[in-house]
């Protein structure tokens, strides 16, 4: 049951009496206890709700169009609670933040319902045999899922929780149901890579034709790890290494299942320097959220974007500056003299952004912090506006990881702050307009 805390006006809702502070039980006899629920049963033209007021019990009847709203508003947008993490990772990078944080940032969420709704990862520990066939039941999909190794045993080590290794099997149920599956393997030196890897990646492919794609990204790792398991990053040989295993064993899967289903990301490419792959590669970027690929489509909107730059003509000379991490400086850099060779009165500063608020191994730029940008970038000619990755921000596009905001950083620097998608088309917009 769930708290109705709004009603629209006009509402299907309202015109059947419905009022805030009412209760929902049930629609046609199934409980509600969350947004999946509510979503699910609400869309047939004939619903009735059991509503609680006070010391009243009733139904209320409504038809409406199919998938149809009838004007209900709740506290949250689950109709409940956040689900927790329950695991202890060893890899978890929420446990390697820095004190003084605020506190939204320490929450570590594992919810299957944010995986649907919202594209979260999750780990299945957190799911009841009862979820499970919820899930079915709603055909739920795709769900993604934070494998990071198929061996049971080894699985319960890493996230030091003992069903980690048990819900595996959930896995399989979910494929047999014809649920779509991403999948992501955080790789972790020494642990889970090499022969473990290998495993992992055979034991995957059992989940074909319902398996999307799995993408393997090294574990990030900050300089505030005291009194947690000991991780070293991988060297660029390593990283190197990786990405010929997984595109061997990729290879072996283009001619089984006709994809390469398993995919390094562009962080373990550009640690060892190699040149990230085509675009034919990424086979319509299925983890591209996961930093698979997003360097080259970036890339390929970003030539699109110059085709219509034939007419342009920049009469007045115009000086943007713009900020990223270490990781993709070259190609930033590479991408900005492309721009202004195409418009000779533009000129463009990239500024390289160390990360010290985490640590010299934490290199992406979406972890770039204000305070970082600020002693870095304080006192240095910035020109007309520094144009910042949006990833920099949280969601609300205010605010970057330490807290401080995007305005406060633009009247420290005194110089208007641009923050840009991770589209070719809106990083040229940005720059040019």
């Amino acid at each position: 049951m769930v708290t109705i805390t709004a009603v629209e006006r006009a509402s299907l809702a309202e015109k059947h009496g419905i009022r805030p502070g009412d209760i929902l039980i049930s629609i046609n006899g199934h409980d509600i206890r969350d947004v999946l629920d509510y979503r699910f049963r609400l869309y047939e033209e004939k619903i009735t709700l059991k509503i609680h007021r006070e010391a009243e019990l009733f139904d209320v009847t409504i038809k409406k169009s199919e998938y149809g709203d009838i004007g209900l508003g709740f506290e949250t947008y689950l109709m409940d609670k956040k689900q927790a993490c329950k695991n202890k990772c060893v890899f978890c990078f929420i446990d390697q933040l820095p004190c003084g944080m605020r506190e939204s940032l320490y929450f570590k969420d594992d919810d299957s319902r944010l995986s649907f709704l919202m594209g979260n990862y999750i780990t299945l520990t957190n799911l009841t045999d009862e979820d499970v066939d919820r899930i079915i039941e709603m055909k739920t999909s795709p769900i993604n899922i934070s494998v990071h190794t198929t061996d049971p045993e080894l699985r319960v080590k890493m996230m030091k929780n003992k069903r980690a290794g048990k819900v595996l099997d959930y896995m399989r149920r979910f494929a047999e149901a014809g649920i779509s599956l991403n999948c992501q393997i955080v790789l972790c030196k020494g642990i889970n890579d090499g022969e473990n890897l290998l495993r992992s990646m055979r034991d995957l492919t059992a989940l074909t034709p319902n398996l999307l794609g799995v993408s393997i990204v090294p574990a990030g790792i900050t300089d505030h790890r005291d009194g947690l398991h000991p991780l070293e990053p991988f060297t660029a040989e390593e990283s190197a290494a990786v990405i010929d295993m997984v595109d061997e064993f990729a290879a072996e899967c283009m001619k089984k299942y006709s994809s390469r289903l398993f995919f390094c990301s562009d962080e373990m490419y550009l640690a060892c320097g190699r040149e990230i792959p085509d675009e034919d590669y990424y086979e319509g970027y299925p983890q591209l959220e996961n930093g698979v690929g997003m360097i080259r489509s970036l890339k390929c909107e970003f030539d699109d974007e110059l085709d219509f730059l034939s007419d342009y003509d920049l009469e007045k000379p115009r000086h943007v500056s713009i900020a990223t991490g270490y990781a993709a400086y070259d190609f930033i850099k590479s991408l900005a003299e492309e721009l202004m060779r195409r418009v000779p009165t533009l000129k463009i500063d990239v500024h390289r952004i160390r990360n010290d608020f985490f640590g010299k191994n934490i290199t992406v730029a979406g972890l770039v912090t204000g305070k970082d940008l600020l002693a870095q970038l304080g006192g240095k000619p910035l020109g007309d506006r520094l144009i910042i990755p949006s990833v920099m921000l949280r969601a609300e596009g205010d605010m970057f990881l330490d807290s401080m905001t995007a305005k406060e950083l633009s009247e420290s620097l005194g110089v208007p702050i641009t923050p840009s998608e991770t589209n070719g088309t809106d990083f040229v917009s940005k720059i040019l307009y």
